[in-house]
């Protein structure tokens, strides 16, 4: 039987380096992104390595209800559903907070709404967030996180609001809550989806050498001081962010749902105290 792969986000380097991984677990793969020109190239460029899967591009938005269910329907003209990587996100500075809390939340959640009744026994979902809701010590008091874990109401953008109030408005304060909120979905996606044999986990990256991580640190001495305070001493790679995706996706992570798994150079653990 066809084994399909869906890697979102995968116009931009990070969603293109978990696209890589899961290239080599199944027979074909959806490169999805908003970006026609950007996944058409990378699909072409897939497809030329000799990798196992087929790469096929889909341009789409992962938060549109009718782009997520036209994405379910190619995946069962296909075949069966075996892994999922959600990459597809947004930095602080590329959205207001309504655009962040869309981009790095609800469509999480619009795509397993999309996608959960095609996971069988084997299907793994990997959403990736980020450690900042760790580092800001996001911890809502049970109201607030009623409302985060109600994502797909019409309104909830304005409900999430009125909850934490008007600082969630500026978008360095929204994207720790967004990606707060896809810690909390997993724990609940994994209990859904737990019946038919299916997984579903988090992965938070650190500081990753990026574009806009090099763009953040040349503007905010805040970041640099995070990358500093890495045990480590540097920034990450994109590839080692997909290793973990890859390994989470794998049979050999066959036990592992329902957590959020931090890929960060130790940052969190340095900051414990703080």
């Amino acid at each position: 039987m066809t084994t399909v792969g869906i890697a979102t986000g995968a116009g931009r380097e990070t969603g293109q380096a978990c696209a890589g991984r899961l290239a080599d677990m199944v027979d074909v793969l959806l490169l999805v992104d908003r970006d026609e020109a950007a996944v058409a190239a990378f699909a072409k460029d897939l497809s030329g390595h000799g990798r196992r899967a087929a790469a096929e591009p889909f341009v789409g938005d992962a938060a549109d209800r009718d782009d997520a269910a036209r994405l379910a329907g190619r995946i069962g003209e296909l075949g069966t559903l075996r892994a999922v990587v959600h990459a597809e996100n947004v930095a602080p500075e590329e959205a207001d907070w309504r655009g962040m809390l869309r981009a790095d939340y609800l469509a999480a959640a619009q795509l397993a709404e999309a996608l959960r009744p095609l996971a069988t026994a084997g299907t793994a979902f990997v959403y990736l967030a980020s450690v900042s809701p760790l580092i800001a010590h996001v911890e809502p008091d049970p109201a607030v996180a009623a409302v985060l874990d109600d994502p797909l109401q019409e309104d909830f953008l304005d409900r999430v609001r009125d909850a934490v109030g008007p600082a969630i408005e500026d978008p360095a304060w929204a994207y720790p809550w967004a990606t707060y909120g896809v810690h909390r979905f997993v724990r609940a996606e994994a209990v859904r989806l737990g019946p038919v044999g299916a997984r579903a986990c988090s992965l938070s990256p650190g500081a990753i050498d990026t574009p806009q991580t090099r763009f953040e640190m040349a503007r905010h001495a805040s970041v640099r001081e995070l990358v500093e305070r890495t045990p480590l001493g540097r920034t990450g790679r994109n590839e080692e962010v997909a290793a973990v995706a890859a390994f989470l996706l794998s049979d050999e992570a066959s036990f592992v749902t329902g957590v959020d798994i931090v890929v960060d150079g130790g940052l969190c653990a340095s900051l414990r105290d703080d």
